[in-house]
């Protein structure tokens, strides 16, 4: 009884494991090198305007 909807069977043919291989490939460059560094540039966006916005309605930090 298979885990996982992708594993039919513990037995694959090479086409099978090459087509995995080079999905799995796919998604880490996507993951690594699109979605890391647009999520970090979004990250780094909204804690800068809410630090702006912050400061803009209560005024400078006080120091």
């Amino acid at each position: 009884m298979a885990l996982w909807g992708h594993m039919k069977n513990s037995i694959e043919a090479p086409e099978s494991a090459n087509t995995e291989k080079k999905r799995e490939l796919t998604v880490f460059i996507f993951l690594a090198v699109i979605l890391a560094p647009v999520l970090s540039v979004v990250i780094v966006g909204v804690y800068g305007l809410s630090v702006w916005l912050l400061q803009h309605f209560t005024g400078p930090p006080a120091g």
